[in-house]
């Protein structure tokens, strides 16, 4: 674990900051001295974390971001650059989970799923990288699930885009001898994200199935274990479940 009396603690960019795994990683990071400059489209809860850490004496901006826009995205890293000089990691969280049959034809929740949980994770990677580069280090954390191992009912589109991520995540690992690039796949986790869910039956479901449940701090931890080994360790991959889940 990283000291808060580091001479140059790390900064740490993080999408979809605002609620679920992003707010308490921010949370737990924040904690342990990191600097953070999270981002999120819900400006309202983004402003009041900010607020509260900035409170509890943490060093963290908040910006309204937009991960389907790499315009968007790369203003984001530029602030970074800009505030710090430096992006030692980023965390590529934001994700949704809009589930349905491929037959209930969703189309335009397919490709809401694509922009967010996979473009989103590469507009991050290419906002970041030419920075890591140049500073000859820094880490990637892409926050993929547990749907990125095994295809359930409802779930193959939402599925198939963490598929996505796992593979850019190991192609990217593949390419550098200098970046670390570490996948987190959670199991099931308290979050609002089966709250974007539409189709009723696929709700239900759901529901059922999050009966047993991770609370978001956990998944925070490991990431957090990750990003507090040395620089020539990559924790290439984690998968965090429930113990009492047999998903």
């Amino acid at each position: 674990m990283e000291s808060t009396h580091s001479i140059q603690p790390k900064v740490i960019v993080l999408t979809g900051a605002s609620s679920g795994i992003g707010e308490a990683t921010a949370r737990y990071l924040a904690q342990i001295g990191y600097r953070l400059v999270i981002g999120a489209r819900r400006t309202d809860r983004l402003k009041s974390l900010q607020d509260e850490l900035r409170a509890q004496g943490a060093n963290v901006d908040a910006l309204a971001l937009d991960v389907t826009d790499l315009a968007d995205v790369q203003r984001f890293a530029d602030f970074a650059l800009q505030r710090h000089g430096r992006i030692d990691v980023l965390i590529n969280n934001a994700g949704v989970m809009p589930l349905s049959p491929i037959a209930a034809l969703k189309v335009d929740e397919w490709n809401r799923m694509i922009d967010v949980n996979v473009r989103g994770v590469l507009h991050g990677i290419a906002a970041v990288l030419p920075v890591m580069q140049a500073q000859g280090c820094g880490h990637i954390i892409n926050v993929a699930s547990i749907g990125a191992h095994a295809v359930t009912p409802t779930a193959a589109v939402y599925c198939a885009s963490k598929y996505a991520v796992r593979a850019i995540s190991d192609g990217l690992r593949q390419e550098t001898d200098v970046l670390r690039v570490t996948v987190v796949s959670p199991g099931v986790v308290e979050s609002e994200l089966a709250d974007s869910i539409s189709d009723q039956a696929a709700r239900a479901q759901m529901r059922e199935f999050r009966r047993v449940a991770l609370a978001p701090l956990a998944v925070a931890k490991a990431i957090g274990y990750a990003i507090s080994q040395p620089n020539d360790v990559d924790v290439s991959e984690i998968i965090v479940r429930p113990t009492a889940s047999a998903h």
